[in-house]
């Protein structure tokens, strides 16, 4: 686990900043709002930043825009303005974000590339999701398109292109076809990792600027490991 102080703002892995938005680069283990846990979520670590950066007085507000999971890696973007918010969750409502994930699984999927096609079954007392190829009562439909990018030894790098947003979709969908992220124990794989996290990252993110109107194109380095270094 990486062992810096998790709420000091200063360890934070800033991608892009400017009046409307902030993206950071999540580490594994932390979380990007507050949950039952009481942990100090990303949000917050994140507020301070900009207070102390900006000298700013009072209270400092910060948008939640998504979330990725606990145990996942990779781009969380916030924004830093009611207007920002607004428009960005439209944005991602309406589906005109694109996000790439990687991530390394020890089975090699049957097919090079494919679009997987799912019905997820959420259920709140695990907080897992289940893959089912055919529609269940109270299912949500989840769709992505892999490919796999490089073999490594013993595993393989899949680039993962999320065409829904559901619940734990691409860790369901993947154990649903037989290949679970590395060290995802709740989606079938064989053992944990180390420090608790797994092996999928939260690579890029395209979307249109909601003030500039501009194109942004993000990129986060995944975390320091060997696995992840081979990827490169």
């Amino acid at each position: 686990m990486d062992t810096r102080d998790r709420t000091n703002s200063q360890n934070l892995q800033i991608l892009f900043e400017d009046n409307h938005i902030i993206a950071v680069n999540k580490r594994p283990g932390d979380i990007v709002q507050g949950d039952k846990t009481g942990d100090v979520p990303l949000s917050e670590i994140v507020k301070k930043y900009i207070k102390k950066k900006y000298n700013k007085p009072g209270n400092v507000f910060l948008g939640v825009v998504h979330r990725i999971d606990r145990p996942t890696s990779g781009i969380v973007l916030f924004a830093r303005t009611s207007k920002a918010l607004s428009r960005l969750n439209k944005l991602f409502s309406d589906k005109l974000a694109k996000k790439t994930y990687w991530a390394i699984v020890k089975n090699k999927p049957l097919k090079e590339k494919d679009t997987l096609v799912h019905w997820l079954l959420r259920n709140t007392k695990q907080n897992k999701s289940y893959g089912h190829t055919k529609e269940v009562p109270n299912s949500k439909k989840a769709i992505l398109d892999y490919q796999i990018l490089k073999e490594l030894n013993n595993y393989y790098l899949l680039e993962i292109d999320l065409k829904t947003g559901r619940h734990h979709q691409i860790r369901a969908q993947l154990a649903a076809i037989n290949c679970p992220v590395k060290g995802d124990l709740k989606y079938g794989f064989d053992r944990s990792n180390k420090n608790g996290s797994i092996h999928l990252h939260a690579r890029s993110i395209e979307f249109m600027h909601p003030v500039s109107k501009n194109l942004v194109f993000l990129t986060a380095a995944p975390p320091e490991d060997a696995l992840w270094h081979a990827c490169s």
